[in-house]
């Protein structure tokens, strides 16, 4: 960890080169020391610092230069760092400026010129100050800060992409953190949100997701062009086959467009998987596997998307966003489900400004002792309104059904019951969400009486259920009419074999109309749509692809 700073500030450059020799030949040991010669570039250079992460433990200003008087940049300098000690220089002529500016801006000492000699005159002062400093000052953040708006849907996608990717940031928020506002408005006068300041490297303004992996240093392109198995998806079927590929010789990419877990690495809990008795989150889950995957050789390329699948032969060739192609000799189509959208009035407009789609656990804090609401009656719902339950003065889960005994597990409800600020609402939907820049009421029908009700709500979450995530193979491989990828005895069949089927032989259990295409997961018709089921099918598939590879 580099050193805290003092930063000596003053127009004449003999006294400035006189501040800065004095303070080095006290405090080099424990402290850097920065220098400007006016109050306009230490401004500057104070926004650098807390850009980079670096923290002030000092401020020594002189007062009386042009531009900008040392009281004016003591007191911006310390919307930056408020934790930093302030230390006024100045002339006889300028003591009573001094003395006010203990009571105007919290001026901590000030020091006639000349100081001399440093030993009677700067040092024990400064000593004092830096001891309190020390005392409270907490340690710098070196880490990837994000500024922006809680109500900003762009912030929202950018703590989500870095939250999904376990990637660790800082949140800073513009609304209510000066320092933060002092720190978008030197990059682009507050008119883009968010900024992401990296610990080096130039702040990024709004940056899409290939951007900002790329500035992460995140893979996204394949070191090869060939590969014995290609995986599309990185929830559990897909990290289960990417897991069991490569520890079985062959070479295997995955590549998942947003971040690895998939749907299940957004659930805040999953007591049911087997062998964790206490439960685990998905983003654990994510997290294990994901270094599993890696850790026996398999290649992730994470975020990238693919934007086409085509079939040359017994080849299948899968082109990426970004252009290039790689060739497989099999496929595992492990892409999950895309989230519903709720249809609801309103509710579009304010998707990143309180509503959210999923758990979205990145934001429930900001919540605390307000109302939420949750629409949704499946397991992910009941697990995010028990996390939600932490932080929210109530919990409402509205469902269109009369109860929650046919969509969620048992031990789930039972939990829901015995949690006293979580209530059920049977028989509501959402007909519109109200607020101007954020969420800030809905209106609620009941569907029995038509009777329509206003509720406060500060957070709306919505899990809705979801649609399989089939269209990238629409009019290559088999599906039925929900868009479920057909496999082994589901594909439609001619005379005991599958239409449009040419080998000698029937298709695997996993296996696509396509020989060669095998689909694992919740994209699969005929899944059982569960976290243990996704891997288990995602391990399978691999024997599968085995078997297929020893034929061609």
């Amino acid at each position: 960890m580099s050193k805290p700073i003092l930063l000596a500030v003053d127009d004449e450059p003999d006294v400035l080169k006189n501040i800065e020799r004095d303070l080095r030949a006290r405090y080099r040991k424990d402290y850097r020391v920065a220098r400007a010669g006016s109050g306009a570039e230490a401004l500057d250079v104070t926004r650098q610092l807390r850009q980079r992460g670096d923290v002030v433990a000092l401020f020594l200003s002189d007062q009386r230069m042009p531009g900008m008087e040392g009281t004016e940049f003591l007191v911006e300098a310390q919307a930056l760092f408020p934790q930093a000690r302030t230390v006024l220089l100045t002339a006889y002529a300028d003591t009573n400026a001094a003395i006010r500016s203990i009571n105007d801006i919290g001026l901590d000492h000030y020091l006639m010129k000349p100081w001399d000699p440093p030993e009677q005159a700067l040092y024990p002062v400064l000593d004092d100050l830096l001891d309190s400093w020390r005392a409270t000052a907490r340690p710098p953040y070196r880490g990837i800060q994000v500024a922006g708006a809680l109500w900003s849907g762009a912030s929202h996608d950018t703590k989500e992409f870095l939250a999904r990717n376990r990637i660790p940031y800082r949140w800073l928020d513009v609304e209510r953190d000066e320092a933060a506002r002092a720190l978008v408005d030197a990059v682009n006068g507050g008119r883009t949100l968010p900024v992401v300041f990296l610990p080096d490297g130039a702040p990024l303004e709004a940056p899409d997701r290939a951007t900002l992996a790329a500035a992460l240093g995140m893979k996204t392109t394949a070191t090869a062009g060939y590969y014995d198995l290609l995986v599309i998806g990185g929830g559990p079927a897909g990290l289960g086959a990417a897991v069991y590929g490569a520890s079985e010789g062959l070479t295997t990419a995955l590549i998942e467009q947003e971040a690895t877990g998939g749907q299940a690495g957004t659930s805040s809990r999953i007591e049911n998987y087997l062998g964790f008795p206490a439960g685990l989150s998905g983003s654990d889950l994510a997290h294990r596997a994901t270094a599993q995957a890696e850790r026996l050789g398999a290649e992730l390329l994470v975020p990238q998307a693919v934007t086409e699948v085509r079939l040359e032969g017994d080849y299948k060739i899968v082109t990426l966003a970004d252009g290039t192609s790689l060739t497989a000799r099999s496929l595992v189509l492990a892409t999950g489900m895309k989230v519903r959208r709720l249809p609801a009035e309103g509710v579009a407009a304010l998707t990143g400004a309180g509503v959210y789609y999923g758990a979205a656990l990145t934001e429930a804090a900001h919540y605390r002792g307000r109302p939420m609401f949750v629409v949704g009656g499946g397991n992910s719902a009941g697990q995010g309104a028990m996390f939600f339950s932490r932080y929210a003065s109530k919990v409402t889960i509205l469902i269109r059904r009369e109860g929650l005994e046919s969509t969620m597990s048992h031990y789930l409800i039972e939990q829901l019951a015995a949690t006293p600020n979580v209530e059920v609402q049977p028989r509501r939907k959402v007909v519109e969400a109200l607020g101007g820049d954020r969420l800030e009421a809905l209106r609620v029908e009941h569907l029995d009486t038509g009777e329509v009700v206003e509720e406060e709500a500060a957070a709306l979450f919505v899990f809705i259920g979801s649609a399989p995530n089939s269209q990238l193979v629409e009019g290559i491989v088999a599906r039925d009419d929900k868009g479920f990828v057909l496999t082994g005895a589901r594909l439609p069949r001619l005379g005991g074999r599958p239409r449009a089927w040419t080998p000698d032989r029937d298709p695997y259990l996993l296996e696509t109309s396509v020989p060669g295409i095998f689909a694992a997961g919740d994209v699969r018709g005929g899944s059982s749509k569960r976290v243990a089921a996704a891997v288990g099918e995602g391990a399978v598939v691999v024997s599968e692809v085995h078997q297929y590879l020893s034929t061609v």
